[in-house]
């Protein structure tokens, strides 16, 4: 089965993911939402996104725009364009729609879509978590997923330098 002509469509604007969600939900699908970097995809990255879409019956997930990271992560960073990220992502199975955000949270973007659970993997606290008062307001729910341990972007950046 070749569907690789799919994966580009996965890419979404905000507007479009925002019809799309409502499309979704007009079905009674239930859609989860997560966001990060994702800027080297690693076995951590797909344990979280698999996590995530266990959640929904749709994952959309938030992608830090380039200039974003830059002022997340610093200069350096990202390593991969937004654009070569976002095709990456949206190879994956598990990931039903892509959507860039150019701020520093997904709040916008959140509430644009606004999912059925809210999905952050780490050591947040509900407080801590863009949009997660809103999800929770319309009736949604948050999900904290545990990272799974020995992977990290910035570590594999630090291994490449050192050898």
């Amino acid at each position: 089965m070749n569907r690789a002509d799919l994966i580009p469509q996965k890419i979404l604007t905000r507007e479009q993911a925002a019809q799309r969600a409502a499309q979704w939900r007009a079905l009674g699908k239930k859609i989860a939402f997560t966001n990060g970097v994702f800027d080297i995809l690693h076995p951590g990255h797909i344990f979280s996104l698999s996590e995530a879409a266990k959640e929904g019956d749709y994952l959309v997930v938030g992608l830090n725009a380039d200039t974003s990271v830059k002022r997340l992560k610093g200069e350096s960073r990202p390593v991969n364009s937004q654009d070569g990220r976002a095709l990456l992502l949206a190879t994956l199975l598990m990931v039903d729609a892509v959507v860039l955000f150019e701020e520093d949270t997904p709040l916008d973007l959140i509430k644009a879509i606004m999912p059925d659970v809210l999905v952050k993997g780490g050591d947040y606290t509900v407080e801590q978590i863009a949009g997660a008062k809103e999800v929770i307001a319309n009736g949604g729910r948050v999900v904290i997923n545990p990272i799974l341990e020995g992977y990290s972007t910035t570590a594999l950046i630090a291994k490449m330098k050192a050898h």
